[in-house]
This record gives structure tokens, C-alpha cells and sequence, in this order.
């Protein structure tokens, strides 16, 4: 079947969503326009051809800039009916703009995709609502554009309302709302108009913990009743969670696409090689850090792979000690170490203190170290700031305190769902009656 003007084909097929050779060029250097009122949005559409002449008669040229980029370029892959796929990569990887295309809201350059079934998408907040219409409104909106009756909108209208937890402010315009608010009821008119293929990018970088959850079990119970899933997210647990195969992008190419315990370990060292180059990834040297107005210091830290290496790379399930040293320049008793480990956003992710074993450090004076070891290293890859200190013995008051001063690379080991690698043993202990 020839290709749309939009280059996206609707057909009949045992196929639900087939990307071919699909291609997206931009023009950079643009100016973005904002969301504008039905009223600006009319007069700019009047009066945008007496511009364009103006400018010629001025002898100004349109063009605002020559320099283009290909957003994907040649992207090829299938999507079966009731398939839960994930798409993830790095900002600027290509995600939305896949999303964009398939979903109608721009047309590709090269290329083409086959689309059958009703698509709902939930693409960036504010796609597809007007800021001036009410909540009541958009969702009519929002459903006559996916093609639904009024009497089908109107049979999931308390639904979606409810969902969306938007009540007592259906009738206000959403320009009014928050983000949280407008996502959650973009979210619900996108999964309750029964859709057939729902797309969703990055749903969970808005709202609250509960909402999130929400969303995730809303998704969950689309992927029981068969309906394909095109997931979008930066949040690796909730795709390894809900997409068994996942295509990863890169530079606006298809990297890897398989299964989900390949393909994001994949990503998670594309990311950590990424970053690592960006921030260095040799610890902090601490020569000639001698202080004459504390009591102790520390003199330096160093990472032990496994009992030998010396490196600050480390994989998911490796042993890790962290030696620190110390000088003091008099006897100090009642003493604790402790060494903490912060994502990259700054969050604390775990740590340790000798105050947590209760265990009673000897007097410290001269030079000395003390090393923390850690048997099994149980966070996820990613890159890590580490904290050390020597403190009081009740940990709470620092002697001295170097704060996410040195960097850890955490690299991709054991398979792991969530923020830690537990480790586990399974006993299993069944009795075969049979014959007995």
C-alpha cells in the first residue's frame, strides 16, 4: 500500500507497528514557538503570507539558518500485536522524535511506517490539550482527534476524570493547572479511550510517587488485555520491569534491540563511558593535604577490586574495600569512619559507618588506615560520589569530612531489578507423593 503524505501507512497485518528506513531531518537554529490562544493562533495564520512578503520587499530572507540534523536516520524494526516494547537512550537519542512520527504529529523525511490500530499517544505534557480549553473539553478534543465517538467518550468520561484525580477542576482551563495535574489527565485520555497501540514517553518524570505507581500498574493491565505498548522512559527499572524487549537509540540510530537483561546493560556502559569521560574518572589525589587546625585527617582513599586491583571501576557484585588513611597529630580515642555513596543527582544512595557494627575503634595517633569492606558491592551501575570522613564515635560530628570528593564507576554485573543487587540463595523443598 503506497505511503500516506505523512509517510505513515494504516493497514491490515499480523504486524502492529512496522518502521522502515525511517528518517527525520531538522533545521536548527529556529526559534521554538510557545502554546498561543485559538484567537493568536488565527490572526498569525491571517496574517503570516503579508509577512512573508514584506520581508521579500525589505529584501530579508526567510531562512533562519542552513544547518540541519538528522534526529534518526534509517531506523528499521517491527512490533507485534500485544507486544510491550521498551525505547530508551540518551537525550537527543532520537526517543520523541520516533514517538512524534508515529503518532502523526510530524512527518518524517525518508522512510515510512505501517500502523494498525488505533494509536493513543502520551508524548511531552501539553501535546494535544489547548491551554484554553477546560479539562472537560480537552478530553472531547483529545478523543474526537483519536477518531472516537461522542457516546464512546462520554461511556469512559467518569473514568478518565477519576483517574486523573482532577475533579473539582474539570471545568477550569488547563493552563491553569500544574504539571502534575496535566499529565495525569493527559495520561488518563491517552489510556482510557481504548486505544489499540499506546505510546508513551517519559509518563513518569512527572507527578508524585503514587501517581507514578498509578501509571505503572495502568500499563500493566493494558499489556494483560493485549494492547501494544511503545515505552519511552529514562527510568531503566520501570523498563526492565514491563517491556521483555527493549530498542535502545543512539544518535538517532538503532544501537541494540532485544531482550530487556541485554539491551540495558548496554546502556548502562554507554552511559558510564559517556560520563566517566566527562568527569574524570581517576580519584581525587589528596598530596600535601596536612591541616594545623584539626586534630586528624585524611591523607588519602584508594578503591580495591576483588583483593587486588587498585582502580575505581568496579562491576555490580564485586568485592570493594575502601582504604582510608589517616594522620592524627595526637591521641584520639573514641573514633568512627564512614564512607557514602551519592547518585548523581546528589541523592544518597547507601553508605556505612563503624558506629553501625558497634565496633570500637583503638586510639588513633600518627600516621595509620583503616580499610571498609564491602564483600558483595550491591549497588546498581551507574557513577557513584563518594563521601569519607573520620568522626566522632557516635558518628555524628566530623573530625574531618571530604564530601562526594572521589568518583566510583559502577559497571554492569549481576542482573538486577530495582536500586541494589540483593544477594540471594534459593532453597527449594517439594516432596513428590507420587508412588508414596
Amino acid at each position: 500500500m503506497p505511503a500516506l503524505d505523512n509517510g505513515i501507512v494504516v493497514t491490515m497485518s499480523d504486524i502492529a507497528i512496522r518502521v522502515e528506513n525511517l528518517s527525520k531531518q531538522y533545521r536548527i537554529g529556529g526559534q521554538q514557538a510557545g502554546y498561543k490562544t485559538i484567537r493568536e493562533s488565527l490572526t498569525e495564520a491571517v496574517g503570516a503570507p503579508f509577512r512573508r512578503l514584506s520581508s521579500v520587499v525589505r529584501g530579508q530572507s526567510s531562512a533562519v539558518s542552513n544547518e540541519t540534523i538528522w534526529a534518526l536516520k534509517d531506523v528499521s524494526f517491527q512490533v507485534k500485536p500485544g507486544e510491550v516494547v521498551g525505547i530508551i537512550g540518551r537525550n537527543g537519542a532520537g526517543k520523541t522524535t520516533l514517538l512524534k512520527i508515529l503518532s502523526r504529529i510530524t512527518e518524517p523525511t525518508e522512510g515510512q511506517a505501517e500502523i494498525h490500530g488505533r494509536v493513543g499517544s502520551l508524548l511531552e505534557v501539553g501535546t494535544g490539550f489547548h491551554p484554553e480549553l477546560t479539562g472537560r473539553e480537552n478530553i472531547y478534543l483529545n478523543g474526537a482527534i483519536l477518531g472516537m465517538k461522542r457516546a464512546e467518550i462520554e461511556r469512559k468520561f467518569d473514568e478518565i476524570v477519576a483517574f486523573a484525580e482532577i475533579e473539582k477542576f474539570i471545568d477550569t482551563p488547563v493552563k491553569h493547572y500544574s504539571s502534575g495535574m496535566y499529565v495525569r489527565l493527559a495520561f488518563a485520555v491517552a489510556a482510557h479511550l481504548e486505544p489499540e497501540i499506546l505510546l508513551v514517553d517519559e509518563v513518569l518524570a512527572v507527578g508524585d510517587a503514587a501517581f507514578q505507581e498509578k501509571c505503572l500498574r495502568h500499563i500493566r493491565s493494558l499489556k494483560d488485555l493485549g494492547i501494544t505498548v511503545l515505552f519511552v522512559s529514562h527510568n531503566l527499572h520501570a523498563v526492565q520491569s514491563l517491556c521483555p524487549r527493549v530498542i535502545l537509540l543512539n544518535d538517532g540510530q538503532i544501537l541494540l534491540d532485544g531482550p530487556a537483561n541485554e539491551v540495558v546493560p548496554h546502556y548502562y556502559r554507554l552511559v558510564i563511558q559517556t560520563t566517566a569521560q566527562l568527569l574524570g574518572d581517576k580519584p581525587r589525589s589528596l598530596k600535601d593535604r596536612a591541616s594545623h587546625d584539626k586534630p586528624a585527617w585524611i591523607t588519602d582513599v584508594i578503591f580495591i577490586r576483588n583483593g587486588q586491583e587498585v582502580t575505581n571501576r568496579v562491576t555490580t557484585g564485586d568485592r570493594l574495600s575502601v582504604k582510608i588513611s589517616y594522620y592524627a597529630r595526637q591521641n584520639i580515642e573514641l573514633v568512627a569512619f564512614t564512607c557514602g555513596f551519592y547518585g548523581q543527582d546528589g541523592s544518597f544512595r547507601s553508605g556505612y559507618s563503624t558506629t553501625m557494627d558497634s565496633l570500637k575503634i583503638p586510639p588513633i595517633e600518627g600516621a595509620g588506615e583503616v580499610i571498609i569492606d564491602f564483600p558483595e558491592f550491591t549497588l546498581s551501575p551507574g557513577i557513584y560520589e563518594v563521601s569519607v570522613s573520620i568522626a566522632d564515635d557516635m558518628g555524628l560530628s566530623a573530625i574531618d569530612w571530604l564530601q562526594r570528593q572521589f568518583i566510583l564507576i559502577v559497571e554492569p554485573g549481576v542482573r538486577i531489578l530495582g536500586d541494589f543487587y540483593i544477594p540471594t540463595q534459593c532453597i527449594i523443598n517439594s516432596k513428590n507423593k507420587r508412588g508414596q
